[in-house]
């Protein structure tokens, strides 16, 4: 098992994962979107990893392009040649190594990659892709999320991290939560990256779009947020309950539109991998549901095994 996820399903370079792997299927589907508002919700509960936001980026003028650069660079990581993910890895971490923030609190300057913050970072996004995209009612047994959490260790490398540090199935991604949660807080930059993402700047013309569109995806990705996050923004949500039948009910609805269409907008990289690839390394949840009764604790383990191996 562990072999086929890294051969992919052609003579073609299936990347770092592969079309076999549990992340190759998951990050394909149209609640990603939804899952990346939430991840960034909870990202900017670290007073320092929000500064290094603030600070070195361009947040404020070009948010939209910030959100976009990322939904690149992940799908780069999953659906990209080898080539490919090891050049935007390299240049990512090119990127950290320059930029620095201050501590708002102490005043004393830190470096942008120091691995607690890229630890948050990384922790964040596939904590919130997993947890979206299982609570939207994508197929995914436990084993497959543990495998999901492994197999993204590799992309915790790519911006800098020791793998060795990195959770690598959901029991440790939990504890590691456990252990950060006393350090978060919403400081001013998290308020201001919460009422971006209520109400991002748009054209005049599609403030209407915005409000009916918009408000309901961020509005869904709020309410997916662990209580203790929502208790520190001070922001009320709807019951579990009802998030998770909106949410299962958007993720119906996204999933109904034709994959040829949704794979057409940027970045394109679904398409070119299944050019690269040949049809059968379409993603779709439809595989998680085949392969649930051969995908089990031992490959996750074995994944992780694969992982430290190409470190």
């Amino acid at each position: 098992m562990v072999a086929a996820i890294r051969r992919g399903g052609s003579d073609g370079d299936p990347g770092l994962y592969g079309p076999r792997s549990v992340t190759w299927q998951l990050h394909g589907d149209p609640v990603m979107w939804i899952a990346g508002v939430r991840a960034l919700y909870l990202q900017a509960l670290h007073p320092l990893a929000v500064r290094g936001i603030t600070q070195n980026s361009d947040f404020r003028e070009d948010a939209w392009g910030r959100l976009l650069r990322t939904a690149r660079f992940v799908a780069t990581l999953t659906y990209g040649t080898t080539e490919a993910a090891e050049r935007a890895g390299a240049k990512v971490r090119g990127i950290h190594r320059r930029l620095s923030l201050t501590d708002p609190v102490t005043g004393v300057r830190h470096g942008v990659d120091e691995p607690e913050l890229l630890l948050w970072v990384h922790c964040a996004e596939i904590d919130s892709y997993l947890h979206v995209l299982r609570r939207s009612g994508y197929p995914l047994t436990d084993a497959q999320a543990d495998a999901y959490v492994a197999e993204n260790v590799v992309s915790a490398r790519l911006v800098g991290l020791d793998p060795a540090g990195v959770p690598a199935d959901t029991t440790a991604l939990a504890a590691y939560f456990a252990t950060v949660r006393p350090k978060l807080a919403a400081t001013p930059e998290a308020r201001e990256v919460d009422a971006f993402l209520r109400r991002p700047p748009v054209h005049a013309l599609l403030v209407p779009a915005r409000e009916v569109i918009w408000g309901r995806f961020a509005s869904l990705a709020y309410g997916t947020l662990p209580p203790y996050a929502q208790a520190l923004y001070g922001r009320p949500a709807p019951p579990p309950r009802v998030v998770t039948r909106r949410l299962r009910a958007m993720g119906g609805a996204l999933r109904c539109i034709p994959p040829a269409v949704r794979w057409q907008l940027p970045p394109k990289h679904i398409m070119r991998a299944v050019e690269r690839l040949g049809p059968g390394s379409r993603p779709s949840p439809y595989k998680m549901r085949r392969n649930a009764a051969t995908l089990n604790s031992a490959d996750a383990a074995g994944v992780r095994v694969l992982r430290a191996r190409q470190r």
